[in-house]
């Protein structure tokens, strides 16, 4: 199915399941509004691949030379040019982004939860680039300290 392909909005290019880029076919509009972009695998990838019969409706056609690779298009639901805003739900959306994101939670989000709540630190009280990064190291330096002191000590092996 097209939800097994790698579409980017924003750059408009399409990644086949096998890792092959798909040629841009350009787009249309439909009859209620929206744009269909569509693209096109090469003859010579479908060709050899180990997943046309379950890709391709009809796979034969790879097979000779007068023949088309697989087509896929996706639909852009509204009007506007999708921006990276759109590339980064899709990506966040992706079984390898909601992986990744979901270790935030353990690994970032309590930093700065504990910096800002617990440490008071809602604005930097110093000004310039190299002074408000020394302070935002000493709170870092602060928080793994306490880090250490309440779970313990590194252990040397």
């Amino acid at each position: 199915p097209a939800s097994a392909f790698q579409f980017d909005p924003v750059e408009l290019t399409c990644i086949c399941p096998t890792g092959e880029k798909l040629s841009y076919r350009g787009q249309r509009k439909t009859d209620n509004g929206k744009i269909r972009v569509h693209f096109e695998g090469r003859l010579l990838q479908c060709r050899h691949c180990p997943k046309k019969y379950r890709c391709m409706q009809n796979p034969s056609s790879a097979d000779h030379r007068n023949g088309a690779g697989r087509q896929v298009s996706f639909i852009i639901e509204n009007k506007r040019l999708p921006n990276y805003t759109d590339w980064m739900k899709h990506r966040v959306d992706s079984p390898k982004g909601k992986e990744i994101y979901s270790h935030r939670m353990s690994v970032v989000e309590p930093v700065f939860g504990n910096i800002g709540t617990t440490k008071r630190l809602n604005r930097f009280s110093l000004r310039g680039k190299k002074k408000v990064q020394g302070q935002w190291q000493l709170y870092c330096l602060v928080h793994n300290i306490e880090k250490l002191a309440n779970y313990g000590h590194l252990v040397a092996s």
